[in-house]
């Protein structure tokens, strides 16, 4: 009795003590109406021991996406959430929002865009399963995205080594699984600005990797923008490290020194020789030590402001509606679809993790 009361202590925002399914897919849906119906349709038919469901979110995606994730619902041949966004969030935060409302033992995270082939996704279980990974990242042989979304891609890898003491040669990729007690832990964060990956690295390193496909994009264009990316970028560089502040501070010093043995050299020249004309090195070093105290003094900022946000309880994201296929709803002891609870259940979910106001709809 004490052993299945303890995990529901531990863990106020878990929806289930236990796993429903042996797999939950949660795949953020944004600009997605010409791609979802494919992917859907082909993760139903995916044969999974202990069984599986799938966790859409619609991050207040412009097109028609809610509509025909909604017949998909209504259609489902496996059980399906759809949580429905308030407005656009972002990736990260969509995911978040979707993990919440996962109940397998495994989840897989996914996009929408058909690039991650989803007959993989029995491999990434099967090798989830197998060697006993907390979280296991997929890798490419050959990504299909453009130059420069590649570019950016490998210098935030890059950086991820350096600043969220990443495991040497992990790819950090949105195709992912994690065991159920690795999302248990992740979705304790509220704060407004997740990222995924740092949460994970904060959780646990036993990592592992699994190399899959990567086709090209079916249909439309990237959702990923120069400022979404950078976005993203500084998500991972100052929410979840400290070494910004530590890179500023090493560099002060490393300026005061250089400042001071330029300033003792000036004295001597102007001591033993005539006074040195250097208006074009004072300017040069005036600029250069301004510029250096304006980066100094972005990244102070930033900090600042993400703990201004979080402060005043900026929401991670708000749930405006939540609609479970039949196959998703409870069955009560007559073999009933037990609704009332099922409504119960999906509400306090909403409130009590994602400061949204939700309501359910079979």
């Amino acid at each position: 009795m004490l052993e299945s009361i303890v995990p529901q202590i531990a863990d106020s925002h878990a929806t289930e003590a236990r796993p429903r399914f042996a797999l939950s897919i949660v795949v953020p849906v944004y600009n997605g109406a010409k791609s979802i119906g494919e992917l859907v349709d082909a993760l139903e038919l995916l044969s999974i021991d202990g069984g599986h469901e799938m966790v859409l979110v619609i991050d207040g995606s412009p097109d028609n996406s809610l509509e025909i994730c909604t017949a998909l619902v209504e259609n489902a041949r496996v059980p399906i959430t759809l949580v429905n966004l308030a407005r656009n969030y972002g990736e990260h935060n969509a995911v978040m929002a979707g993990l919440r409302h996962a109940s397998g033992a495994h989840v897989v995270t996914m996009d929408d865009d058909l690039q991650n082939p989803p007959e993989e996704v029995e491999r990434l279980l099967s090798f989830a399963q197998r060697s006993g990974k907390e979280v296991v990242y997929t890798c490419y042989d050959d990504k299909q995205h453009t130059a420069w979304r590649n570019l950016g891609s490998r210098f935030t890898n890059r950086v991820a080594d350096f600043v969220l003491d990443k495991p040497k040669g992990l790819y950090l990729s949105s195709f992912r699984c994690m065991s159920a007690f690795v999302v248990r832990e992740i979705i304790r964060y509220e704060g407004p600005l997740p990222y995924i990956d740092g949460l994970i690295l904060q959780v646990t390193h036993n990592i592992g990797r699994l190399k899959v496909r990567h086709l090209p994009r079916a249909v439309g264009r990237s959702n990923y923008t120069l400022r979404r990316l950078m976005r993203l970028w500084m998500s991972m560089f100052v929410n979840f490290s400290v070494m910004p502040l530590r890179l500023s501070t090493m560099v002060g010093f490393v300026l005061s020194g250089i400042g001071a043995t330029g300033g003792a050299l000036a004295i001597g020249e102007a001591l033993l020789y005539s006074p040195p004309a250097g208006w074009s090195s004072l300017m040069a070093a005036v600029l250069l030590l301004s510029g250096v105290q304006l980066v100094i003094l972005g990244i102070v900022g930033e900090y600042l402001g993400r703990l201004y946000l979080t402060a005043n309880k900026k929401p991670q994201a708000v749930v405006k509606e939540v609609r479970l296929s039949r196959t998703a709803l409870p069955i009560d002891s007559r073999g009933q679809c037990d609704c009332a609870s099922s409504r119960e259940r999906t509400l306090h979910v909403n409130s009590a993790t994602c400061s949204g106001t939700g309501n359910m709809e079979p």
